[in-house]
């Protein structure tokens, strides 16, 4: 599957469509490379893997007490360090992160993850490498 965004419910952005098009003409491209037997060589490619969902700072019953902190709105892979501002409270006090590492946030505030109570997603950045790839044409 393929996920591109953020993209609001119900909104149709060209920029986001243009993306999921390269996207797929990439991968469709590298099957045809592939079958028609070529090499490629090893490689190192940096991506993102999810370490755990972050709720919003709640109540005793079960209310929202604190929303998403303008300086992580819309920073979405952007690196989050310790003390990094969070959340913000209705009555102004600035929540930090506290973490003893680098996270790159995602999903940042989306309206369809209310439901699930999750404020954002915390992942780190790891390197992935892979071994030279060749298919046996016959």
């Amino acid at each position: 599957g393929v996920e591109v965004g953020p993209q609001p419910q119900g909104v149709a952005r060209a920029d986001v469509l243009d993306k999921m098009r390269k996207i797929v003409k990439h991968g469709l491209d590298f099957v045809q490379l592939f079958n028609e037997g070529k090499e490629f060589p090893p490689c190192t490619i940096e991506v993102f893997k999810i370490m755990e969902k972050v709720d919003y700072p709640r109540n005793k019953n079960g209310e929202i007490t604190a929303i998403i902190h303008p300086k992580l709105q819309d920073q979405d892979w952007q690196p989050l360090k310790n003390g990094d501002p969070l959340f913000l409270t209705l009555d102004g006090e600035v929540i930090p992160y506290q973490g003893n590492c680098t996270v790159y946030p995602t999903f940042i505030n989306e309206a369809a993850y209310y439901e699930k109570k999750q404020a954002f997603v915390k992942t780190e950045k790891i390197k992935l490498t892979a071994k030279h790839l060749r298919s046996a044409v016959s």
